[in-house]
């Protein structure tokens, strides 16, 4: 199983999610970065389940780091964030050993690990896991605020409702910054909710769609091929559980574009080239432009149920059916939103790394 990502910068996941501990080790950190554990634990609160929107496992997320931090800045050495888990119902997956659950991992991650792997709450598969990725995560985004490069994402969409795109870039960045559920309007934020809620209600779910932006990002950065600053993005963005899309700058809707419509013509001013339009989400040629980065992630609807639905005994090779009990989320895009913030925080850091060295990250 591969658990690594990065180069120059990397993170490693580690646990289960009904296991004693799950966390993450950073490594590759430059010496005298910041660490703030109030900005770390602001962070992990944006993950958390609150309300009737999200699961009603409650788990405090302190995260304990146990090495590569000094007198609150990073020392260069690996950084290990612990996070335990305290609230977990074992009980609610007996009966789901062999019976594997529609859009969950349980069928595939039979036929890698013949049986062997923890079952419970999805084990090393859950969602669960995105927290301490979230920890990682804040330790780059603050890196990244020290060089001026700003990260933002906001909830498109969700059970089919709309947000507005990003306009006034700064004022939106700071609006959602500190939101549970971020998104730039009120009205349609009122009516996400009110679909998540409906979806409940129903013993259903719902997805949505995440845009992020990043504003501050020196252009240059990326290979072409096969390490494209969008591939290495979006390898790491499908990391993400229920991510099943990705898409930059006008993505998709540039295949109904002409060249004239769709090409960023490009523009000098105060001795800085810019482009009038950012159809390709900052990104030429697998590399940056300067231009804030623009990508959005489809997050499909959370997979547990609890209508009845068909599925095989793994065990006996009979065809069943199951209802899924215990305690499980109607929509997770509003959840996932730091952990794209995350993910992409830990991408940049490893791409400036490589092309400027691991000690530009220091401010």
């Amino acid at each position: 199983m591969k658990n690594t990502f990065g180069s120059g910068v990397s993170v490693t996941v580690f646990g289960e999610s009904h296991g004693d501990a799950i966390g993450a080790v950073l490594d590759g950190m430059a010496p005298g970065i910041p660490v703030d554990p109030e900005f770390i634990a602001h962070q992990m609160d944006l993950r958390r389940s609150v309300g009737a929107l999200s699961t009603a496992r409650r788990e405090p997320d302190r995260v304990r780091i146990v090495s590569g931090v000094f007198n609150g800045r990073t020392t260069g050495t690996p950084i290990t964030f612990i996070i335990e888990n305290s609230d977990t119902r074992s009980g609610d997956y007996g009966e789901l050993a062999y019976k594997a659950r529609p859009g969950h991992a349980d069928f595939s991650a039979q036929m890698k690990y013949h049986g062997f792997q923890d079952f419970r709450g999805g084990g090393h598969f859950s969602g669960r896991i995105t927290a301490g990725i979230v920890a990682a995560g804040a330790v780059a985004i603050g890196a990244l605020r020290e060089k001026n490069i700003r990260i933002a994402t906001h909830i498109l969409s969700c059970g089919g409702i709309f947000d507005r795109g990003f306009s006034d870039t700064d004022a939106d960045m700071d609006k959602i910054g500190g939101l549970e559920f971020a998104v730039l309007d009120d009205e349609r934020s009122e009516e996400m909710q009110a679909a998540i809620a409906a979806a409940r209600q129903e013993g259903d779910s719902v997805g949505g769609r995440l845009e992020t932006i990043v504003t501050g990002f020196p252009a240059g950065v990326g290979e072409p091929w096969f390490d494209t600053l969008e591939g290495v993005l979006s390898h790491a963005l499908f990391s993400i559980p229920a991510v099943k899309g990705v898409e930059f700058g006008a993505g998709f809707g540039t295949a109904d574009m002409r060249g004239s419509q769709c090409n960023d013509c490009f523009r000098s001013k105060d001795g800085v080239i810019t482009a009038d339009t950012n159809n390709n989400g900052g990104i030429l040629g697998g590399i940056s432009t300067g231009m804030p980065l623009l990508f959005r992630i489809a997050v499909k609807p959370t997979p547990s149920i609890f209508t009845e639905q068909q599925t095989v005994d793994m065990n006996t090779m009979e065809n069943t059916t199951l209802q899924i009990k215990g305690r499980h989320d109607p929509a997770i895009v509003h959840r996932a939103r730091v952990v794209a913030d995350s993910i992409t925080a830990l991408v940049l850091c490893d791409q400036l790394a490589l092309r400027f060295g691991t000690d530009w990250l220091r401010a």
